[in-house]
């Protein structure tokens, strides 16, 4: 891992081992464990990775903890510094980390381009955080001010997902190390390299050794992560399902805890929406990253005489290039799943207008393409249950009132997404769904900084949103402090 991701191509490149980064150091986990890491693209070996448990969650905090006495001290601005620094070697090698995300992923390289860029975007954020992490103070009485100061927890931790290596790290890296924390990340262990990468980097950006560790593995290092008496707050990108058991250990420890889950995006189609716009849209929010994104569009509400759109949406989704304009999925057992969906949707009546089923990619590896149903129904897992996968399941409706009743009526509440040529139609749905996240002709409706990224309902677990300026205020707590100097000889009740 110390040395620079050589491949400039899809071509299969090996990686070495994915070690954990604790205390400024490479080091193997202490049990020995180690999993092998494939290439979705060709379905081969590209390194392993440590499988850690409890000692080395230990480690990582022991080593935090000693950094942290003395970051907690140096003033916000230049813990801000490091980042500024970071932006400019995030710049230097894009190309190195774009092919890395692919490689280790299964994305596009435009895909794994556009990825780090975003990672630059958040890193953006935390260099203004020098600026924007100011405490307020307020005169609040004659002579009497009251201030509030933005305090480091201490040691905090992240768990992050595989669909974007680079980018969700930097969700919550910024504002928790501008904030005075030491940090303990938890990388996916199907795309441990890029955690690998950004250690070093960080390091040549001037971060203290210790004030960053990499601790790979499964669920053993989740646990330990979410019980460990010493970590303070923990974010947590994923499913739902264990998003939801994660919230609830960290929770039952006093840890502050986010913990973002899954979604079951609807996109809405009205007569009036715009063809030209509405198509490719609608195909670039399900197949991008093969769908494997909490934002991706994973049911289509189609309201009234929509046919037109609708086939304009299978005739550009028909000329998708599979490792071309779409990446692999991220590993047979999720090609699977994918399949078992189409599979039943199939049996249950639903009609495929688009199948991606025999799809196969130019390296091998683990592909499904495109894929549209028609005519699905309401009691089928295709329209209930998050695929994660580049499907897209067709319900037909008759009114507005009905689509929305649709989306609200899903345990999740990530996104949504009007697609109209009527400010009063997109007023309408976005004043009345169901969704953290809404978009108006926008499939994909990320929002950008400094706004901030969650949903509601079943999509999220805690307060507030992971990115922007509550990243902030959840990696920070506030002191309150109230002063006076002396005896005021005009006071008030107040005073």
């Amino acid at each position: 891992m110390s040395k620079p991701f050589p491949a400039r191509s899809y071509e299969f490149t090996e990686q070495g081992d994915a070690l954990n980064w604790i205390g400024g150091e490479f080091r193997a986990a202490i049990g020995g464990e180690t999993l092998a890491v494939e290439n979705p693209r060709h379905g081969r070996v590209m390194g392993r990775v440590a499988m850690s448990g409890p000692a080395d969650v230990d480690a990582a905090v022991k080593a935090g903890l000693a950094a942290q006495k003395a970051w907690k001290t140096v003033p916000v601005r230049e813990r801000a510094e490091v980042f500024y620094r970071l932006k400019t070697l995030l710049q230097r090698d894009v190309e190195e980390l774009a092919w890395l995300v692919s490689h280790e992923n299964g994305k596009t390289h435009a895909e794994g381009r556009a990825s780090v860029e975003k990672t630059i975007e958040c890193v953006e954020f935390g260099c203004s955080l020098g600026n924007l992490g100011a405490g307020e103070q307020l005169d609040v009485s004659r002579g009497v001010n009251c201030r509030v100061d933005h305090e480091p927890l201490g040691v905090v931790g992240g768990i992050a997902p595989f669909n974007f290596p680079l980018m969700v790290a930097m969700w919550m890296l910024p504002q928790a190390i501008v904030g005075g924390n030491a940090f303990v990340m938890k990388p996916s262990e199907l795309v441990p390299f890029s955690s690998g990468r950004l250690a070093l980097l960080l390091r040549e950006a001037g971060l203290p050794d210790g004030l960053f560790n990499v601790v790979n593995g499964g669920a053993d290092a989740v646990n330990a992560i979410a019980d460990h008496p010493s970590i303070k707050a923990v974010g947590f990108v994923g499913s739902t399902r264990v998003g939801k058991m994660v919230y609830g250990r960290g929770a039952a420890t006093g840890k502050t805890m986010l913990c973002l889950g899954g979604a079951k995006n609807h996109l809405m189609i009205v007569p009036d929406a715009d063809r030209a716009l509405t198509a490719p849209n609608v195909v670039a929010s399900f197949t991008g990253c093969a769908g494997q994104r909490c934002m991706a569009a994973s049911v289509l509400l189609a309201v009234g005489d929509v046919d037109g759109i609708l086939s304009d949406i299978v005739a550009q989704a028909s000329k998708i290039r599979m490792g071309e304009d779409m990446g692999a999925i991220i590993s047979a057992p999720a090609e699977a799943r994918i399949r078992g969906y189409i599979d039943d949707a199939e049996r249950r009546g639903a009609k495929v207008v688009l199948d991606g089923r025999k799809a196969k990619g130019p390296d091998g590896g683990y592909w499904v393409g495109p894929t549209i149903l028609d005519h699905c129904t309401l009691d089928m897992p295709c329209v209930t249950e998050e695929i994660f996968g580049p499907v897209i399941s067709i319900v037909r409706v008759k009114t507005l009132d009905e689509a929305i009743a649709i989306e609200n009526a899903n345990p999740y509440g990530n996104a949504a997404c009007i697609y109209t040529t009527s400010g009063a139609v997109a007023n309408y749905v976005t004043s009345r769904v169901e969704a953290g996240m809404v978009g108006v002709n926008v499939g994909v409706p990320v929002p950008r900084e400094p706004f901030g990224f969650g949903g509601w309902n079943g999509s999220k677990f805690g307060a507030g949103n992971i990115t922007g300026y509550d990243g902030w205020r959840f990696w920070t707590r506030p002191r309150k402090v109230t002063t006076k100097w002396q005896v005021q000889t005009d006071t008030t009740w107040m005073g």
